[in-house]
């Protein structure tokens, strides 16, 4: 799926990748989406429980190897 931002949080422990991912997607429009690439394991449970707390979309989350991929629509 088509993201209009990419965020690079590999190598990045909780809260990093959320603290990241919040700021970028306050620069953003809403519907845009952002593509969260980390290696953290916990970040996949940590966006789940994100998205719900500010009402933001999970479209998708993948694992690729140690990669864990969030899709994420702003409100």
């Amino acid at each position: 799926m088509h993201a209009d931002k990419e965020l690079d949080a590999r190598g990045l422990n909780c809260p990093l990748p959320i603290l990241k991912a919040k700021k970028a997607l306050s620069e953003m429009l809403s519907g845009q989406t952002l593509r969260v690439v980390s290696t953290d394991a916990g970040s996949v449970r940590d966006f789940q429980a994100f998205a719900k707390q500010t009402g933001n979309e999970l479209v998708e989350q993948r694992s690729q190897g140690n990669e864990h991929i969030s899709l994420i629509k702003r409100r």
